[in-house]
């Protein structure tokens, strides 16, 4: 049971999110304590999580189960979400900052308008390497602890 819990927070917390800071590092970007919760960067965070856990469920309680369809739906819901809507978002937030910028501009803004994040959204390579993780650490560790 603890393999269920433990194996998506390895894949999706831990090593996802680690990698996701060292590939900020590499490029010599600004890394914080709020990075490591970031929403976007390489690799999704939450496709490594939610595939960890429908890949650890398969393993234990079959392909069949009505458990595992229900983590496969979830799955592709939050993947689809990551590649989709959130990164809809980004654009949205992008194009508000440049307007908000242009009337601040212009004078033409009385009051002061939050900077929108623009990067909340993942690319599908993103989302396949996060992926690849998730299914990679929980398949690892499925097999150590049968051994």
């Amino acid at each position: 049971m603890y393999l269920i819990i433990i194996l998506p927070i390895i894949s999706g917390v831990f090593i996802a999110q680690t990698i996701k800071i060292l590939t900020r590092l590499l490029r010599k970007e600004k890394v914080t304590w709020k990075s490591y919760l970031a929403y976007s960067g390489m690799p999704s965070g939450h496709a490594a999580m939610v595939v960890s856990l429908s890949t650890i469920i398969g393993l234990r309680e079959g392909l069949d189960s009505a458990i595992f369809g229900l983590s496969f739906i979830f799955s592709f819901l939050v993947i689809r979400d990551a590649v989709g809507l959130r990164r809809y978002l980004g654009q949205h937030g992008r194009t508000l900052n440049i307007l908000v910028k242009d009337l601040e501009d212009d004078k033409v803004l009385e009051s002061h308008y939050p900077q929108l994040l623009e990067r909340v959204g993942h690319t599908p390579f993103q989302v396949v390497v996060g992926g690849l993780i998730g299914f990679s650490v929980s398949v690892i560790g499925y097999y150590l602890s049968i051994g």
